[in-house]
C-alpha cells in the first residue's frame, strides 16, 4: 500500500511558477514510478509527466514539454513537478499516481494508487 499526499498548489498569475509536492508514505517508494496528471473542470484526465523508479527516465505531455520538469527525490519518499512560464490552460487539480513497475506511464489505467489532488489557478 502507498499513500500520496499532494501539496504546493494554488493561485497564481501567468507567467508564473509552482512547484508541487507528492510525499509518499512506505518503505518502497523506489520500487514505484510516479506520475503527475490533472483533471480541469469537463475534461477528461490529462497525462502531463513521469519519472522512473531510478529518476533517470522522464516523459513529458506535449502540451508542458519544455516548461514542467518531473522529478524524484528517493530519501524523501517525494516527487515534484516544477511548473514554469504557466497558462490559464494549466488550470486544474493535479495529482500524482505511483506504478508498480520499474518505468512510468502516460496512461491513467496503468497506475495503481492516486494522491487526493491538488488545485492549481492560473489567472490572465
Amino acid at each position: 500500500q502507498v499513500q500520496l499526499v499532494e501539496s504546493g498548489g494554488g493561485l497564481v498569475q501567468a507567467g508564473g511558477s509552482l512547484r508541487l509536492s507528492c510525499a509518499a508514505s512506505g518503505r518502497t517508494f523506489t520500487t514505484y514510478s510516479m506520475g503527475w496528471f490533472r483533471q480541469a473542470p469537463g475534461k477528461e484526465r490529462e497525462f502531463v509527466a513521469t519519472i522512473s523508479r531510478s529518476g533517470g527516465g522522464t516523459y513529458y505531455g506535449d502540451s508542458v514539454k519544455g516548461r514542467f520538469t518531473i522529478s524524484r527525490d528517493n530519501a524523501r519518499n517525494t516527487v515534484y513537478l516544477q511548473m514554469n512560464s504557466l497558462k490559464p490552460e494549466d488550470t486544474a487539480v493535479y495529482y500524482c499516481a505511483a506504478r508498480n513497475s520499474r518505468g512510468g506511464s502516460a496512461y491513467p489505467h496503468d497506475y495503481d494508487y492516486w494522491g487526493q489532488g491538488t488545485q492549481v489557478t492560473v489567472s490572465s
